[in-house]
């Protein structure tokens, strides 16, 4: 028996010499697969994919249809109101466009724009109107080809009766203030900007002021703001305050998943479009998967994503409003994780392409940040999340972002609407609104209207609507050709219609060109098949197994 171990044990001792030989690329395909830099944590991360593997999978409702799912994914934070010159605002824009970045993310303070007091918008000391500033931010984001998603917070002394004796982020006496406000912002912008988050972390300090967090009273302030923004704009779209990652209890900070839940209680639901959430890394990467509640990792926003969808919510995405890792400087404290510059560029750009594979209910994740207008913060922490420094020169996370982004438009697995960004149409499809299709909406194409794609997984679908004077396409997946009717779709399977299957698990491209018209398409399904998935289960074990038996063996014979 002992004999058999030393063989066995010998056999297992070369296999980890081959793999010792070729250690560093072994190591950085563990810390890719377990977001973890330490060999001993990588193999405990190895051990978790394993037993996660056998593990019920997290009810995140991958295959429900979305709205604002499947926009462009890739934003990023500025701070374009802080900067002087013109000139800087442009260059900043011309950066971010060409990096790829389809949003921004900018603070619109309630107390610079309405001041001195309650309705007036007017600097008295430099004597222009306040809205100046954000006008020309918002006209030049459309010049440079960016969509704005504005941030509304960061209350006036005026609106509090003990001014700011309870830190400037307090909410205000009389949340009808802040309702006017919103109205305000919303209509001066009404088909300018569409998009509004309402608030910002208001389950920490000091995000809700110096003093309790309290979920229920952010959502009277959450429906405040939504009635008054559709009632100003009724295409505007509102995403609720992006809720902090923190395990506390109270009474200053409070768990997002504790916080989130109680706003439900509350009543939030139906008040707000959009989930928002912040998604940092802190002190792991962006492979991380241990799905936890006393765990605050780039896996967090499952656990929220589960909340949703046993509120009824399953429908609704999550956009992540701040993501990213930070390179602090050695010696400096470091709150929120320390990584280097080559890592943050590494693992910011895998968090985005984790989220594009794997996680269809995620939208928009924002970057934090771009940079800042002048260095005098560079001894704080946060400062070292930045893609530019205040001169512009960039990071190395920056051109790892824009290499990637350049490549990015592929549909990977989910319900997608045929509004999703990586859709290619040729011809004059026309979008039609009806309440009843999936999404709300769907594309009318004629004879020679085509469209395309690149997507990654095994099975696509089409889904059609039912459209009594016929309609039939053409459908090429790589080099198979199809022509299909689309009279013939079966209402009782959801009007799907299958375009391909048991594909190898990869990148294909589907091209659809409508042959006889009117063809109503209402969304894809694509899919990745058991086998793929078996296959990768099949080798996390194995891998598991592999290095708990060599290291079992070992043991045992010495």
């Amino acid at each position: 028996m002992k004999h058999r171990l030393r063989v066995a044990a010998v056999a297992i001792a070369l296999l980890l010499l081959g793999l010792f030989l070729s250690r560093d690329s072994l190591h950085q395909a563990l810390a890719d697969w377990t977001g973890e830099e330490d060999w001993q944590m990588q193999l405990k991360g190895v051990g978790y994919l394993a037993l996660g593997a056998l593990q019920p999978a997290p009810q995140t409702a991958d295959f429900a249809p979305m709205r604002y799912a499947d926009v462009n994914p890739f934003g990023v934070n500025t701070f374009l109101d802080q900067e002087v010159e013109e000139s800087k605002i442009r260059r900043s824009l011309q950066m971010i466009h060409d990096a790829g970045f389809h949003w921004i993310r900018q603070e619109f303070p309630w107390e610079s724009i309405e001041q001195p007091g309650k309705g007036q918008f007017w600097d008295v000391k430099y004597q222009h109107s306040t809205w100046d500033k954000y006008d020309l931010i918002v006209k030049l984001a459309h010049e440079y080809g960016l969509e704005v998603v504005a941030r509304l917070d960061h209350p006036p002394a005026w609106t509090r009766a003990d001014g700011r004796a309870r830190g400037d982020f307090a909410p205000p006496d009389n949340y009808q203030d802040y309702g006017d406000f919103v109205a305000a912002v919303v209509s001066r912008y009404r088909g300018k900007i569409r998009f509004y988050q309402l608030w910002n972390e208001p389950n920490i300090y000091p995000e809700w002021g110096e003093q309790p967090v309290n979920a229920a009273d952010y959502v009277r302030l959450l429906k405040i703001g939504y009635t008054r923004a559709k009632e100003a704009d009724p295409q505007a779209v509102i995403l609720s305050a992006g809720l902090a990652q923190t395990t506390e209890t109270g009474p200053k900070n409070l768990s997002d998943l504790t916080f989130l839940q109680q706003m439900y209680d509350a009543g939030a639901r139906g008040y707000f479009d959009i989930l928002a959430v912040q998604d940092y890394g802190l002190w792991t990467g962006p492979g991380d998967r241990r799905v936890d509640p006393n765990r605050t990792n780039f896996s967090r926003p499952i656990l929220i994503r589960e909340i949703m969808v046993r509120n009824g919510d399953a429908d609704k995405p999550i956009w992540a409003m701040e993501v990213g890792w930070n390179a602090t400087p050695a010696g400096m404290d470091a709150p929120y994780g320390r990584v280097t510059e080559g890592q943050q560029a590494r693992y910011t750009v895998q968090a985005y392409a984790r989220a594009q594979n794997e996680w269809p209910w995620m939208g928009v994740m924002m970057d934090w940040f771009f940079k800042r207008a002048d260095d005098h913060e560079k001894d704080q922490p946060w400062y070292y999340f930045r893609l530019l420094d205040p001169d512009f020169t960039p990071q190395p996370v920056y051109a790892a972002l824009r290499d990637y982004i350049g490549q990015a438009g592929v549909v990977s697995p989910g319900f997608h609407s045929t509004e999703h960004w990586a859709v290619d149409y040729a011809g004059d499809w026309q979008v039609r609104q009806d309440e009843h299709a999936y999404f709300g909406e769907y594309r009318m194409g004629e004879p020679g209207d085509s469209l395309s794609f690149t997507f990654r997984g095994t099975d696509l679908d089409l889904v059609a609507l039912q459209n009594p004077y016929g309609g039939t396409i053409r459908v090429q997946v790589d080099q198979q050709i199809s022509n299909v009717d689309l009279w013939r779709t079966d209402s009782s399977a959801g009007g799907r219609i299958a375009l391909a299957r048991d594909l190898d698990d990869g990148e294909h491209h589907v091209q659809i060109t409508v042959t006889q018209g009117p063809a109503a398409i209402n969304g894809f399904i694509v899919q990745q098949g058991n086998a793929g998935l078996v296959r990768r289960v099949g080798l996390g074990l194995a891998f598991t197994l592999f290095i708990g038996g060599g290291v079992w063996l070992w043991t045992r014979v010495r």
